[in-house]
């Protein structure tokens, strides 16, 4: 459980970073953006925890959950700041390496486990050897981190873009890893998680599409604070 929270803490702390290099990098590094960026950390912490505990039944913390209070959160903070620019691919940055790593510590807490298996790579986990999907899910976040870096260092999608995609990368890949985890089906087979991953794959399509449809310029604006 030490390492557990060694790695979280670790987790987080890259999560930040991550953030911050982005912010800079597109000039947005003020002190209206650092708040913004306690609500989001702050609200997805408590989402996590909240959601995991009414749908799993159990403590722990549910990364969809973390997601959909952070956003939540963000919204509601840059309404209060008058802050107008995106600033969702900050996050999604933020949210990629932070797993990244944060996958290790749910390893070692012994959560987020998969179905037992007799793989070569399987690990002894809760009394039988089972598909390591906490490293499933690490690599995961990885790849779509740098799918993220590519885009990023490309400049093509106007703002937010990056967001988008980062969220329905990771819920496309999440959906077949749900099939190795070791969580009973919700309803035609399919856990809560893989309907919330359905759910934020289409939202988040129509938000890039109309983005893309809009075309804004990329050139940098104030962000209002």
């Amino acid at each position: 459980m030490a390492y557990s929270v060694v790695f979280y803490v670790i987790a987080y702390l890259v999560g930040i970073a991550a953030f911050a290099i982005v912010a800079r990098r597109r000039g947005m590094a003020t002190d209206g953006l650092a708040i913004l960026a306690c609500a989001g950390l702050l609200g997805g912490a408590l989402g996590a925890q909240v959601v995991q505990f009414f749908v799993g039944g159990v403590p722990g913390k549910s990364l969809l959950g973390a997601i959909a209070a952070g956003y939540l959160a963000v919204v509601y903070a840059k309404h209060r700041l008058g802050i107008r620019r995106h600033t969702g691919d900050l996050f999604a940055f933020g949210l990629s390496a932070g797993e990244a790593v944060g996958r290790i510590g749910c390893l070692f807490a012994g959560c987020c486990y998969g179905k037992e298996t007799n793989v070569a790579w399987a690990i002894f986990d809760h009394g039988a050897f089972r598909h390591p999907t906490q490293l499933y899910s690490g690599l995961a976040a990885l790849l779509t981190l740098a799918l993220l870096i590519v885009l990023e260092r490309r400049r093509v999608l106007p703002e937010d873009g990056i967001l988008c995609i980062q969220i329905a990368v990771m819920c496309a890949l999440r959906f077949p890893i749900e099939f190795l985890r070791d969580v009973p089906p919700a309803a035609l087979g399919l856990t809560a998680t893989q309907f919330a991953c359905i759910g934020a794959i289409a939202f988040f399509t129509y938000r890039f599409v109309k983005l893309m449809s809009a075309r804004p310029s990329l050139n940098v604006t104030p962000l209002g604070v």
